[in-house]
């Protein structure tokens, strides 16, 4: 089969990945043969291709080279086998769910990390979903814990979690503000935000309107400039805002955030998303029913996956970014 393969870190995609023939994989009792269709590429996709910031090898991506095929993980496809210990999947259900080494034409994945595809969705619209959804709706739902009649600020309102994370707000009842370029406030305004900042034009943190929830998911604000904007008791979730700290990465201002919510009475933190396939149905339903979409900034076939990642570390993308397999 064909994959892109990753066998070395490095900070630049077209020097460490590469398109090959490979091996069909095999599944054990308990895992899903799926053929892709499509996947997608997120800031995640980048850390785990550079192995950046050190901490993430750590955490079970390999120390020293890559532990696995190629850095993605999101997929949609059609199941072409099942392991003797599997229940809920047949062949030909299509599917969509999270994965290591989605950038080939067969992966095996466990299960409880996969879900039945919605039905209103193409190949390349489901493989938006995973991991970018899965974030942003344990942002608004568990951790921002938002609710109707709120009012909540997004920060980094146009990229893959914001883009789900706004309309996910809106399904909840709130009263979103999004913050953006000027180039991506139109696509801001059509996934239903009330109010759209324009980041270059006007400073959202300036203390002139107070928020219930803020989602910080592309900004690297001080705590000090968005407590400021928080209500007294409001809660601030960081999903980004990243730096190039090669150990840190940003993860230090989140750091501070959880000990300072220690001392006062805003509710600051951040968290990393589960993978779970009951989470997945969720963010299923959600689309059946017509209160989220999929926003694909551009698709690629697998032999450009490199230029993919090159585009969306350019911070230019609108939405998702998918790969066609």
């Amino acid at each position: 089969m064909r994959a892109i393969v990753h066998d070395s870190y490095g900070t630049a995609p077209e020097d460490v990945l590469r398109l090959e023939e490979v091996d069909k994989p095999t599944i054990a009792d308990g895992e899903v043969l799926v053929r892709v269709r499509a996947a997608s590429v997120d800031r995640g996709t980048w850390h785990v291709m550079a192995g950046l910031p050190y901490p993430i090898r750590v955490a079970g991506f390999g120390l020293r080279k890559p532990k696995y095929l190629n850095p993605g993980r999101s997929l949609a496809g059609t199941v072409e086998a099942v392991g003797q210990e599997v229940t809920g999947f047949q062949p030909g259900d299509e599917v969509f769910g999270i994965c290591a080494g989605s950038f080939a034409e067969y992966v095996a994945l466990r299960p409880d990390k996969l879900a039945s595809m919605p039905s209103n969705l193409s190949f390349d619209q489901a493989a938006a979903v995973p991991i970018s959804g899965l974030t942003a709706l344990q942002a608004v739902r568990d951790h921002g814990a938002i609710e109707a009649g709120q009012k909540v600020l997004i920060v980094g309102a146009s990229g893959g979690v914001g883009s789900f994370a706004v309309q996910i707000a809106k399904a909840y009842g709130a009263e979103v503000s999004g913050v953006c370029s000027t180039a991506k406030v139109d696509l801001v305004q059509a996934l239903g935000a009330d109010h759209v900042i324009d980041y270059t034009r006007e400073d959202f943190a300036d203390g002139q309107h107070r928020y219930d929830v803020i989602l910080d998911i592309g900004g690297n604000r001080r705590l000090s400039h968005l407590r400021r904007v928080l209500t007294p008791r409001g809660r601030l979730v960081i999903v980004g805002g990243e730096t190039e700290g090669r150990w840190l990465g940003g993860t230090d201002r989140q750091v501070r955030a959880q000990v300072l919510s220690l001392f006062v009475s805003q509710k600051l933190g951040t968290f990393v998303s589960s993978e779970n396939a009951a989470d997945l149905t969720a963010l299923g339903q959600l689309i059946e029913a017509g209160q989220i979409k999929s926003v694909i900034d551009r698709t690629y076939p697998l032999s450009d996956v490199a230029t993919a990642i090159r585009h969306l570390i350019d911070g230019q993308a609108r939405g998702k970014i998918v790969i066609t397999v």
